[in-house]
């Protein structure tokens, strides 16, 4: 073993078997790992969401109250609509998939680019707010390397997520824990400690809100609410992250997913509607350079331990779990971000690299593009929060609006064949009115402030997607011709071949799913090495990716047809008194295991050539090189590297190929 690859085994960890049973059981996540590695985005909002919506407020904080009951009962509107979504699409997809086959593919195209987009921000922001909390405990002298400190960061998640989620999530429960420990400590404490004024809170508000009603018109009131309930939109991010990768949940995948949206749900609704109170009830004020969070537990810390070392200690463990829980929040963009871009490659709108797996099972394309996209939007805005905030927080919403229109249009069309409808349906409904008016006022209120540039960023993925899409439609559409070129008789997969001769000048050949790629290698070889090579082996891999690893049926059907295609290649032989025989192999990694492969052929057939064909576009450049593997050419320099033969046969994508005449069929002896 290399010393690279030594390397890249201590960081990233062991290969896993996709055909062992255990390894789905082992990678799968439980209800409570769920909430820690899912719920965590969520959880870490009430670290800004609350504030943003009180200090909305302005100095009418008394109808706050209001405030913290409509974010908990929303964050419940909100939860229990995407279990709708676990329920309709227990495969995972979440948003993108509910739009796509609720409403249309244009409409998946739309909220798959906003939650890509969204999921980059939600791992700069979490990076650079942890960062923020972190180095407000340090000396100012120190700040000039808060940025090289969150670019760090960044990193160190990306590499803890290659070697699989739950990996990733069980390094950071710890922190996870501390914090919601720690935090609903300080709020029922915070609350019980002003217990006698709790019961003034409601009629205060109502005052209040009389009171500003008089002075400026009940539209105002109703405006100013409205406006602080939107702006503190930051809150119910994160929500849907189940419903985006309920396929690596534990069985039953939708009971998993339901507790761990009741767990999320829960304990943001009492997080961010506590935090709220705390604010009230301790007539929270905005100081420079300080979160309201710290402003206010500052106050409980010190009334329980006294304004010492000790009130300061605790406040810094409580902070720092507050940076912590940004981290972790950070890392659910890099476990639904990756689950995304795997369902829209599966649609084509992505390049199909994105559904592959690693040795660990991870989609690791979608992981290192998360992370060095985070990483580019970190250097470039230089880690700015209020900056961030502005770019954050409109892209959930226009996912949250296409999917509860896309539930809503759906009880809707099912109201004849399903006797309780109006339930889904009112709550969809619901749902929809809340986050159509959130995203409304979010993208009014923060367009010319920068919310814009999000705009424009998720409508370029979207067109550079559709570009993908287009390109991959027509490869499809030529390679259906292509297929046709291989002889379609079923009875070549019955024939014998004749035996082999391991000492004999064989042809190894690569085919894939495409029998007609894999005919025209054929047909060329026995064209231009007449009667030269007395074995003929077919060499294939079966490519375990992220659909296929979806379950053991898809493993299953995988198998079946790779062995279908090795079968009817081998008939084609025996019906030309070759002798031919197959090596197939499964893995995620489909370079390694072919080259493998092939090297295993090479020891039992020493006299060999290898042959592959390769797709020759009528524009080769580096966007078709993207979108497709280049296995072939991967081959030939390791083939090359060892002194061995491999020669490419160019498969030039045209519309002209006819289709040939049936081989005939040989006579029965």
């Amino acid at each position: 073993m290399s010393i690279l690859n030594k390397a890249r085994r201590v960081l990233v960890g062991k290969k896993l078997d996709p055909f062992d049973p255990k390894t789905r059981h082992n990678i799968a996540l439980i209800a409570i790992l769920a909430w820690i590695g899912l719920g965590a985005d969520g959880l870490s909002s009430s670290c800004y969401g609350p504030e943003e919506a009180f200090l909305a407020l302005g100095q009418h904080t008394d109808i706050a109250l209001f405030l913290a009951l409509a974010t908990a009962v929303t964050v419940f509107v909100i939860a229990a609509s995407y279990n709708q979504v676990i329920d309709l699409f227990p495969s995972g997809g979440g948003g993108y998939k509910a739009a796509t086959k609720l409403i249309g593919a244009k409409a998946g195209l739309i909220s798959g680019s906003a939650l890509i987009v969204d999921y980059v921000l939600t791992i700069a922001i979490s990076v650079a707010s942890g960062a923020d909390a972190l180095y407000s405990l340090l000396p100012a002298s120190m700040h000039g390397w808060k940025l090289a400190t969150e670019a760090l960061l960044v990193v160190g998640l990306m590499v803890l997520n290659l070697r699989g989620m739950k990996e990733s999530i069980r390094v950071l429960a710890p922190i996870f824990l501390g914090f919601v420990v720690t935090h609903v400590a300080l709020i029922i404490y915070g609350i019980g400690a002003h217990a006698d004024a709790i019961g003034t809170l409601w009629p205060n508000s109502v005052a209040e809100a009389q009171k500003i009603s008089k002075e400026s018109g009940v539209m105002f009131v109703i405006a100013l609410f409205l406006r602080a309930y939107s702006i503190g939109g930051g809150t119910y991010t994160g929500i849907e992250a189940v419903s985006n990768n309920i396929n690596m949940l534990a069985e039953p995948r939708v009971k998993t997913g339901h507790y761990t949206m009741f767990y999320m749900a829960v304990s943001l609704a009492l997080m961010a509607g506590g935090i709220i109170m705390l604010y009230l009830l301790w007539d929270a004020a905005p100081t420079p350079g300080q979160t309201l969070n710290a402003v206010t537990f500052r106050q409980i810390i010190e009334q329980i331990f006294g304004s010492g070392s000790t009130a300061n200690i605790a406040l810094g463990t409580v902070l720092l779990l507050e940076a912590g829980l940004l981290m972790v929040a950070a890392n659910t963009g890099f476990l639904g971000g990756p689950a995304v871009l795997a369902s829209m490659a599966s649609d084509r709108w992505v390049p199909r690299q994105f559904r592959q797996l690693s040795n660990r099972m991870v989609t690791q394309n979608g992981v290192l593009v998360m992370g060095i996209a985070a990483l580019l939007i970190v250097l470039a805005t230089r880690g700015r929060v209020s900056l961030l905030v502005v770019l954050y927080s409109i892209n959930v919403f226009i996912t949250f609006t296409l999917t509860l229109f896309g539930l809503s249009r759906h009880w809707w069309q099912q109201r004849r064949y399903i006797l309780k409808w109006k339930g889904p349906l009112l709550l969809s409904l619901t749902g929809l009115s809340v986050t159509a008016f959130m995203l409304t006022v979010i993208v009014v209120e923060k367009f010319l402030l920068g919310g814009w540039v999000t705009l424009v960023i998720t409508g370029a993925v979207a067109a550079l997607c559709v570009i993908v899409r287009r390109h991959y439609d027509e490869v499809r559409r030529l390679m259906a011709h292509v297929d046709q070129y291989a002889p379609r008789v079923s009875w070549l997969e019955e024939l014998q071949s004749p035996p082999l001769d391991p000492a004999g000048c064989t042809a190894i050949v690569l085919v894939g799913a495409n029998r007609g790629a894999g005919y025209r290698t054929l047909e060329w070889v026995l064209d231009k090495f007449p009667g030269k090579f007395r074995n003929f082996v077919f060499v294939a891999v079966g490519e375990v990716d992220r659909d296929a690893f979806d379950s053991a049926r898809s493993l299953a059907a995988l198998q079946a047809r790779l062995q279908n295609s090795l079968a009817y290649f081998i008939g084609y032989c025996a019906s030309q008194n070759i002798a031919a025989t197959s090596y197939e192999s499964y893995g995620a990694d489909p370079q390694s295991e072919l080259t493998s492969l092939v090297d295993q052929v090479f020891e039992d057939y020493p006299d060999s050539v290898c042959f592959a064909s390769r797709i020759v576009f009528r524009n080769e450049n580096l966007f078709t090189s993207m979108l497709h593997n280049q296995l072939p050419l991967s081959v030939q320099r390791h083939l090359h590297g060892q002194g061995r033969e491999m020669i490419v046969v160019p498969v030039k994508l045209t519309e002209a190929d006819t289709r040939p005449s049936a081989p005939t069929r040989p006579p029965v002896h």
